[in-house]
C-alpha cells in the first residue's frame, strides 16, 4: 500500500490516522496500544496490531511519548464573546471548570479565533488531556482536525456532518417549535419572531438554523404566520415591535436575542407582557425569571455538567466509540408575559 502527503507528489509512511482507519478505531485508541499506559480489549488490541503489521507502521518516537503522556488538563476553546453574551458563556465555563476541579484537573482556556491552528497547537505541544469546543458552526473548519486528534474531543454545539464525533447540546430546534406551539395555544395565528442577528447569521453558528427549523415546522402544523426579524440594533427592535402593534391584534412575540431592549420598547408603547402582548423567549433561567419571561430555558449549566461527563468517560475509557449528536430537552417555564391560555372552540 502507497501513502502520498497532500499534494500527492510524494511517497511516506503510514501514520496512525492510516493504521487507525485500517483497524476501525480512533487514533488515540492507536496510542494507547503503543503506550500499554491505558487498559485496552484483546479484541481491540489485537484489530490494532493487525493493521500496524499490514502497513508495516513504526510509531514515531514523540509520538509514542505523546501518547503516555497525562496532564491532568482540559482545554476549553472558548468564543471572543461581546459583552451581552458574557454571562451566558461564563455559565458554561464556570460549570465545566467545576466539573474538571471535581476530577483534579486544570481548565486551559483556548480562544476560538485561534480555528483548527489552536486544536493542533493544545494537542501538538502535549498541553491537555482532551478538548472542549464552543460555540460551533455548521460547516465548522475545526470538525477534520478533532477527527484526527490523538486525545478526546467534545463538541458543545452539533455541526452539519457530526459522523463520529461527540458533540452535546441544548435542543434548540426542539425550543423553538416549543415556543411556537404556546403561542398557537393562545390563540395567535401571526408570530413575530426577533431572531439572531445578521452577524450571527453570517458566522453559521449551528444553533441558529436549528432553531429556526423547529419553529418555522410547529408554524407550518399549526397554521401560524411567521414574521421573522433579525436586529441588528435597537432601532430595528422597536421597529419590529411597532409592526406588531400596530397590527391591530395581540401580539405574539418570540424573543430569542435583545430581550431588555424589546420589552422596553413595549413599556413605551404603553403595553405590558402578559396584559397586552404574549411574550416568550429562549433565555438562561435566571435571565428568565428578571424578567418574567414564558421561556425555554437553554440549560447551559445541564449542558455543560453532561460534556464533562462523556470527556472523562472518554479520558478514563478510550475504547469507548463516538456517539454523535446528544441533546437537553427543551422545557417550557411559564411566567408573567403571557396570559392564561383560552378555552378551545
Amino acid at each position: 500500500m502507497t501513502f502520498r502527503d497532500e499534494e500527492g507528489d510524494m511517497p511516506k509512511g503510514p501514520t496512525s490516522a492510516d493504521v487507525a482507519r485500517e483497524a476501525g478505531v480512533s487514533q488515540s485508541t492507536v496510542s494507547y496500544v503503543m503506550s500499554g499506559k491505558r487498559p485496552i480489549s484483546p479484541e481491540t488490541r489485537r484489530r490494532v496490531q493487525e493493521a500496524i503489521d499490514r502497513l508495516t507502521y513504526e510509531p514515531h518516537a514523540g509520538a509514542r511519548a505523546l501518547a503516555g503522556h497525562r496532564t491532568s488538563t482540559i482545554a476549553v476553546v472558548v468564543p471572543m464573546k461581546p459583552e451581552a453574551g458574557a454571562q451566558r458563556l461564563m455559565m458554561f465555563v464556570e460549570e465545566i471548570v467545576l466539573a474538571a476541579r471535581r476530577r483534579d484537573h486544570d481548565v486551559l482556556l483556548v480562544t476560538a479565533d485561534e480555528g483548527p491552528a489552536g486544536l493542533r497547537r493544545v494537542a501538538g505541544r502535549s498541553l491537555c488531556d482532551a478538548v472542549v469546543v464552543m460555540e460551533v458552526g455548521t460547516e465548522d473548519e475545526r470538525v477534520a482536525v478533532a477527527r484526527s486528534l490523538p486525545l478526546p474531543v467534545v463538541f458543545i454545539g452539533i455541526p452539519g456532518d457530526s459522523t463520529g464525533l461527540d458533540c452535546l447540546d441544548f435542543d434548540f430546534e426542539g425550543a423553538g417549535g416549543l415556543l411556537v406551539a404556546e403561542l398557537a395555544d393562545l390563540g395567535h395565528r401571526t408570530v413575530d419572531v426577533l431572531g439572531w442577528g445578521p452577524d450571527a447569521v453570517a458566522q453559521g453558528i449551528n444553533y441558529v438554523p436549528r432553531f429556526e427549523r423547529g419553529a418555522r415546522a410547529t408554524a407550518a402544523e399549526r397554521g401560524v404566520e411567521l414574521r421573522w426579524h433579525r436586529p441588528a440594533g435597537e432601532a430595528d427592535v422597536r421597529g419590529a415591535v411597532d409592526r406588531a402593534l400596530d397590527s391591530g391584534e395581540v401580539p405574539g412575540l418570540v424573543l430569542v436575542t435583545a430581550i431588555p431592549e424589546t420589552l422596553r420598547a413595549l413599556s413605551d408603547r404603553g403595553r405590558r407582557p402578559g396584559r397586552d402582548a404574549d411574550v416568550v423567549g429562549l433565555a438562561t433561567d435566571s435571565e428568565a425569571e428578571s424578567y418574567g419571561l414564558t421561556a425555554a430555558s437553554t440549560q447551559p449549566r445541564d449542558v455543560s455538567r453532561r460534556v464533562m461527563e462523556r470527556v472523562f468517560a472518554l479520558i478514563d475509557d478510550d475504547t469507548v466509540p463516538g456517539r454523535g449528536p446528544e441533546l437537553v430537552p427543551a422545557v417550557l417555564a411559564r411566567r408573567g408575559s403571557t396570559r392564561a391560555a383560552r378555552p378551545a372552540g
